[in-house]
């Protein structure tokens, strides 16, 4: 799927072509071809069926739905680079994906979650900043789409802005609270509401943000690396909220640091 995860969707092979799974000459087109495809169609599924939860007020498995949306955004564009498989009917296919699971479905569980039972008129503040945070995962979008092949201005790979699956679990960063027994933000539905505007912002913004793509391990920290594998593992099987709300205070810290590293340069 991927706004960002798969910036090579739609990129020309060494040779000049764009190779993918649609055939525009009748050819029967290999199978294997239409797995990045398949992926991105069962992200998809997930954000749409975690909406139905949502409706139905069971917002564990609607969490757990996105989550695994988000895993697969992350594999369809490795898959279709190993694959070859690269196309630009992928790239527009992963982007309304990433808008439905990383934007809509987002937005309206935080809203059922915390801001729809608000007092008096808060409930229909609660739903402006819902439509700002949706509205932003749409323009980070169409900003990929119309950027993803032109270098980045300093030559480092990275994404301009937090991408859409990352913005969308640190939207659910007060669900994420909630499940783990941290902390019960229900209760403060303007807080709530606030928290989604500033990340609709940080994914139309400037900030330089991670990308896995650019990520490189020295050969001295492999073994770290690896035991690093183990805890994240434990944590999953144990502590599983409790992972997300730490992953999504590390990838803050991570922010604050690209805001205090570019200084004085356009971050908006």
């Amino acid at each position: 799927m991927t706004d960002d995860p798969t910036p090579a969707e739609g990129a020309a092979d060494t040779q000049g072509t764009t190779r993918g799974p649609v055939s525009r000459t009748g050819e029967p087109v290999p199978a294997l071809l239409l797995l990045p495809n398949l992926v991105t169609m069962t992200a998809m599924c997930l954000g749409l069926t975690s909406i139905r939860f949502v409706f139905a007020e069971r917002f564990e498995i609607a969490l757990v739905l996105l989550i695994l949306a988000a895993v697969l955004d992350g594999l369809d564009g490795l898959i279709a680079r190993r694959l070859r498989a690269t196309s630009d009917f992928g790239a527009e296919l992963d982007s309304l994906s990433d808008f439905l699971c990383f934007g809509v479905a987002p937005g309206l569980l935080i809203y059922r979650f915390s801001l729809s039972s608000a007092d008096g008129g808060l409930a229909s503040l609660g739903w402006v900043f819902v439509l700002v945070y949706v509205c932003c995962a749409c323009l980070r979008l169409a900003r990929f789409n119309v950027a993803r092949d032109e270098p980045t201005p300093d030559g480092v790979k990275h994404f301009t802005g937090v991408p859409s699956p990352a913005g969308a679990m640190l939207a659910l960063f007060p669900a994420f609270l909630a499940q783990a027994g941290v902390v019960d933000l229900s209760a403060a539905p303007m807080l709530v509401a606030l928290w989604l505007g500033i990340v609709g912002a940080l994914m139309i913004s400037r900030i330089p943000t991670f990308s896995p793509k650019a990520m490189k391990v020295p050969r001295a920290w492999s073994r770290w690396s690896l035991l690093l594998t183990a805890v994240v593992v434990g944590m999953l099987f144990t502590r599983f909220w409790l992972f997300f709300v730490v992953a999504d205070l590390l990838y803050l810290a991570g922010l604050l640091q690209a805001v205090r590293a570019r200084r004085g340069r356009d971050l908006i």
